[in-house]
């Protein structure tokens, strides 16, 4: 089988790479001109392509390519500067994908799995966790042009025979994260006393060895064709619970104080930081039993084995 990864050299994609390497597949990762891919390993191949956009030609890069995974998006941008940000996320993450994905069909590629956001659930899941049949609500601009991208890439499934198998993630943890999880590292290793031992929420989280070894799954295994996931570690934790295992891992003591939730969610309006501090005391979980269930799909790693490789990892770059 030959495999092309869309993002390749970002954080997914190259724990992605590490992982498909024990299967007997081909790899193509794909590489912008002038990006940094000196730590993918020899025997992946490296297809130079442009940035992900409406006009974007990957057609050269997809000959022969049975699979493709793409992981390739605009992200959350902590500071938004565009005046207009869901038409910035449309043009990689809707307009991008269905270029990719149209010039995959008329390739011949067989399968396309994309990387998609529990977002598109929604932001806050109460007492019940997040399944596949639930009515999206996806609450940004980011998770509203990844639906968006859902729903295109089922059309082009139909138009044309090309199978889809769609993944959404809760928040991805692991080594080499740059986002909120590295934020949260470094808070927690200096020993900062935080508000934060009143909440009693649930989140689930993903770690990025169990993330890659569903995506490498759905790219296998025949019975992923025309679905949609929803994973998960299987194990939801509060926000202090969170604190105290990752300060656990770090070799550090967890430093947490009572503060009413009541007053941070105020403070969070008066601030204009409603959503930061929503992630921090909102529940969001997800079911993840229908990938257990149709693929035999069970993350290999507990989140006690990631929180620890996570925090080897950063005690060693930071």
């Amino acid at each position: 089988m030959n495999l092309f990864i869309a993002g390749a050299s970002g954080f997914i994609g190259s724990a992605l790479i590490k992982r498909l390497l024990l299967e007997n597949v081909s790899l193509i990762a794909a590489v912008l001109a002038g990006e940094e891919a000196g730590h993918l390993p020899e025997v992946v191949e490296q297809a130079t392509v442009e940035p992900l956009s409406e006009s974007s030609d990957y057609t050269a890069a997809l000959q022969s390519i049975d699979t493709v995974i793409h992981l390739a998006a605009r992200v959350h941008v902590m500071q938004e500067a565009a005046t207009d940000p869901l038409q910035e996320f449309r043009k990689v993450n809707l307009h991008g994908t269905e270029r990719l994905a149209r010039q995959a069909a008329q390739a011949g590629v067989s399968r396309f799995v994309f990387m998609s956001t529990i977002g598109v659930n929604g932001d806050n899941s109460s007492d019940k966790p997040y399944t596949e049949g639930d009515v999206v609500h996806p609450h940004n601009a980011y998770s509203v042009s990844k639906y968006e991208a859902e729903l295109v890439l089922t059309e082009i499934s139909k138009q044309t025979g090309m199978e889809v198998v769609i993944i959404r993630a809760p928040l991805v943890y692991g080594p080499g994260n740059p986002g909120n999880f590295l934020s949260l590292l470094r808070i927690v290793s200096k020993g900062f006393p935080l508000p934060l031992a009143s909440i009693t929420n649930k989140r689930s989280l993903i770690y990025v060895g169990n993330l890659v070894d569903a995506l490498a799954t759905c790219a296998i295994h025949p019975s992923a064709a025309g679905k949609t996931y929803l994973i998960s570690d299987g194990e939801d934790i509060s926000t202090p619970d969170l604190i105290r295992r990752t300060a656990s891992a770090l070799g550090v003591p967890a430093r947490l104080i009572p503060f009413p939730v009541s007053l941070m969610l105020l403070a969070g309006k008066l601030t204009d930081k409603s959503g930061a501090v929503n992630r921090l005391t909102g529940s969001l979980t997800v079911d993840s039993s229908k990938i257990r269930r149709e693929l035999g799909w069970m993350p290999p790693f507990t989140m006690e084995e990631g929180l620890v490789e996570t925090a080897a990892w950063f005690r060693n770059k930071f």
